[in-house]
């Protein structure tokens, strides 16, 4: 099979869809298929040079929506050699670019959303929701409409996106999706990190891994362990990853001023790649994401590849999982939920938590581990490729949500 994946940008940065293509790129090669990337990038960008697949760099684009003039040309003189076409994400010119690339082609394309339908942004944004209001009836609606199948990681994001814009209509499915696990040696890794960050060692460490931005409840860790640190003396936080604009910086400057004792015990790191990431969740107790929107939570995946229980909040897509494999703990997304998360913790016993560390590698290697969900992603992926493609059937689990569905709102 001959897949080609369109994406906005392949920064590491960018996250968790980021981090998918890599890891699928490694599957399908493993798997014997072909896997390229068109993305809007430079062609100097240092990522683009280190992807494990051949990428096709637009750009670069002057504006965040990523027009190109060399997008439909180069998709519709390259089109022929893919047997599917994968459109990662929309509200960039990837998507609505290349539906006109290929409509009244027979070459087939899906989109994963990736979250990008979640109503959270509608709420948080209103007045980007209108400009989209205005985008969505002659672009992305009509990219959903017609594409033979549209991609959920999670039946709580496919309901979400329904309540997002109409009219809407879309070939439902959702599939299966996680990470491969880690290799290495876990106690290198754990040292490596310790090494670069020797403050922590003795500490009972909490983590939040991931971008520091506002939607992923950043500031509700930081709050709820100022509330909690007088009384915990041993524990320490740790907040890695990449800043978005200067919302980190604002909100660590602020932080200092007001919370000069409490954010000693508040280590910063940029982002972590490697051993350092995987060695840092192997140095946690606890992996900490009260977030306010996310669509699946590749690091929350992480920590549990790595046996750590997660403290989330129930706007992260797959907190029912979490909840039914008792692979963590689960509160709203406020200052006391964030604050319950961390004390319904420190309330577990140590038998109680070494108990829910093997039920966290469980959970992950049942539900998470790519390894063994890629067989029947490749499977949709192989049918909605077919010329005259049956509705395959979706991964999800037994319920309401188990079968695909065409939906037609508004």
């Amino acid at each position: 099979m001959r897949f080609l994946h369109c994406v906005g940008g392949l920064s590491p940065e960018c996250g968790g869809p980021t981090e998918f293509l890599r890891q699928m790129s490694e599957l399908q090669r493993d798997a014997g298929n072909v896997f390229e990337v068109l993305t809007l990038d430079s062609p100097d960008d240092p990522w683009i040079k280190r992807f494990p697949a051949t990428v096709h760099a637009l750009g670069p684009t002057a504006l965040h929506y990523g027009f190109t003039p060399r997008l439909i040309p180069w998709l519709r003189s390259n089109r022929h050699r893919f047997d599917l076409v994968v459109f990662n994400g929309i509200w960039q010119y990837t998507s609505f670019g290349g539906w006109l690339s290929l409509r009244g082609t027979d070459t087939p394309y899906v989109v994963f959303l990736h979250g990008m339908l979640d109503p959270w942004f509608n709420r948080r944004y209103p007045l980007k929701r209108l400009k989209k209001y205005l985008y969505w009836p002659w672009a992305e609606y009509r990219v959903l409409r017609d594409a033979r199948a549209v991609l959920f990681t999670s039946e709580e994001e496919r309901l979400r996106a329904r309540n997002s814009f109409i009219p809407y209509r879309a070939r439902e499915i959702v599939v299966p999706y996680g990470i491969r696990g880690p290799g290495g040696d876990p106690l290198a890794q754990r040292e490596a990190f310790l090494s670069r960050y020797p403050e922590l060692r003795g500490k009972r460490v909490l983590l939040f891994l991931g971008r520091i931005h506002e939607m992923k409840g950043c500031d509700l860790v930081l709050r709820a362990f100022a509330r909690l640190a007088e009384r915990h003396q041993e524990l320490h936080l740790v907040l890695a990853g990449p800043c978005a604009g200067n919302y980190g910086a604002r909100l660590r400057r602020d932080y200092e001023r007001d919370q000069p004792g409490v954010s000693r015990r508040v280590t910063w790191t940029d982002m972590l790649a490697g051993d350092l990431k995987w060695g840092a969740f192997r140095t946690a107790e606890a992996f900490i994401l009260p977030s306010h929107r996310e669509n699946f939570g590749i690091s929350v995946a992480e920590a549990l590849a790595c046996g750590v229980p997660v403290l989330i909040s129930n706007q992260v897509n797959i907190w029912r999982e979490i909840q039914s494999d008792r692979a963590g703990l689960v509160e709203p997304d406020t200052v006391d939920g964030t604050s319950r998360l961390l004390e319904r913790w420190l309330a577990v016993s140590e038998e109680e938590k070494q108990e829910m560390r093997l039920l966290a590698g469980q959970c992950f290697l049942r539900r998470f581990d790519m390894r063994g969900n890629f067989p029947r992603l490749l499977e949709i992926l192989q049918q909605c490729a077919a010329p005259a493609a049956a509705a395959p059937r979706s991964a999800a689990s037994p319920g309401p949500g188990s079968k695909e569905s065409q939906i037609d709102a508004g």
